[in-house]
């Protein structure tokens, strides 16, 4: 059956702390109270963005990510989404993406055929905002920035000053947030902290819907979405790790991209879930259990001491489940994680791994990745984001990874028999 085909728009800005998120689910609200049928996605390998956006439209979010995944396979997952409209939140700067320049969110809105919001931060500029958005609507003919809105206004006359600049370049002012602290939400070392545990989430996308209802021209914004373009192959799927997979979902293993669940599903696989930090264990009999990132550094004490569900990790590796486990589920497969405090915490023992979260460094990029014989596909494309250290990673390596510009980084995770995994979140096969 022919997906009908949905209208989107993307929201961007010249830089990450601009304020997308929020504008993004203020919007996805105020357009949802005003009666248009729209869901969302977000650009790039992020994980936290999407469950706020479920939250503000009712319907659940994607990843649409231009590095990693084909023009067909992306689109086909925009054109896949629940909505007659799809309003899509980009990461970082408009052309920022991977260290070889792809994989930007510009790059995605010429892909998609669809206009830009620019969101500006103008909390510390007046008339120089004229060079800041002509630079960004003239440094690629391709895009079209359909309008602005401008954030962190501090007053009736900075807001005048600034669309008086704008107006000498002809661009749209579709909004004037002002300046005010209550519009943020809370972060720590991987970005926001999670939707599930922000306190008053709802009441706090109310708020921000109202007060963007007051300060924008919502009509304007909705006549700014355009059709997305067509493209008649969806691409190849991810192959499920098994036709059983029991999951790991709870506060401490939450980082799962929705597409690749909606893969197995597509391929006959059947999903079930368990809660590691409320000492669950998977079900018995699955083929697969998989154990996808999170903030298990944040939750080890309570993980250590979590022993049905270790011990039902070490039956499944005696039985020969296949198991598997992304970044923080990498983590607990391991002999232990050594939390902020310097304090080790006992973790499943079925890889030789240490990891410390006292021991921090940041390691971030995007990742080709080869294998032999990796149920995925031998070929992949991944992204790595953590502060924790490995200070003993030891045995038979899972993959060969290069980054963006194709460095070679040497191996990375582990395989021991059926239980195998490695600090890389795989994004889809390249």
């Amino acid at each position: 059956m022919r997906d009908q085909l949905k209208s989107g728009l993307l929201i961007a800005a010249p830089s990450s702390g601009s304020g997308k998120t929020v504008l993004t689910l203020a919007l996805l609200r105020a357009l949802k109270d005003k009666g248009m049928d729209i869901a969302s996605a977000k650009a790039g390998p992020d994980y936290i963005d999407p469950a706020f956006h479920a939250l503000a439209s009712g319907y659940s979010s994607v990843n649409l990510d231009p590095w990693a995944m084909t023009s067909s396979r992306y689109s086909a997952l925009a054109q896949r989404q629940k909505g007659t409209h799809l309003l899509i939140e980009g990461m970082m700067g408009l052309f920022d993406g991977a260290a070889d320049g792809s994989g930007s969110a510009a790059e995605l809105s010429k892909s998609l055929g669809i206009p830009i919001v620019l969101i500006i931060d103008a909390a510390k500029q007046s008339h120089s905002i004229a060079a800041l958005v002509r630079g960004f609507r003239d440094h690629d003919e391709k895009i079209k920035i359909a309008g602005v809105i401008l954030n962190k206004v501090g007053s009736a006359r900075h807001k005048k000053m600034l669309c008086d600049a704008l107006a000498q370049i002809n661009v749209d002012v579709l909004g004037v947030i002002p300046r005010d602290d209550s519009f943020l939400l809370p972060e720590r070392h991987l970005g926001l902290v999670q939707a599930g545990e922000t306190e008053d989430i709802e009441a706090f996308i109310t708020q921000a819907a109202v007060t963007l209802s007051k300060t924008c021209d919502l009509k304007k914004i909705a006549d700014c979405f355009s059709s997305i373009k067509e493209r008649k192959r969806q691409g190849s799927l991810v192959a499920p790790l098994g036709q059983e997979i029991a999951i790991a979902q709870d506060k401490a293993f939450s980082f799962i991209y929705p597409h690749l669940l909606e893969d197995w599903r597509q391929q006959g696989a059947s999903l079930t879930f368990f809660s590691p930090l409320s000492n669950e264990a998977p079900e018995t009999g699955v083929d697969a259990i998989y154990l996808p990132g999170g903030y298990p550094e944040l939750y080890a004490a309570q993980l250590a001491q979590a022993d049905d569900f270790k011990f039902a990790l070490a039956i499944a590796r005696d039985r020969e489940t296949l198991i598997y486990g992304e970044c923080g589920g990498y983590m607990v497969l391991g002999d232990g994680i050594i939390d902020a405090d310097g304090k080790m915490h006992e973790m499943a023992g079925l890889l030789q791994l240490e990891t410390s979260f006292q021991q921090r460094k940041l390691h971030l990029g995007y990742r080709h990745l080869e294998a032999d014989g990796f149920i995925f596909g031998d070929v992949l494309c991944a992204h790595e984001f953590h502060y924790t250290t490995a200070l003993k990673e030891d045995g038979e390596p899972l993959f060969k990874a290069r980054d963006a510009l194709g460095s070679e980084l040497g191996n990375a995770g582990l395989r021991n028999r059926n239980v195998m995994g490695s600090y890389m979140h795989v994004i889809d096969g390249c």
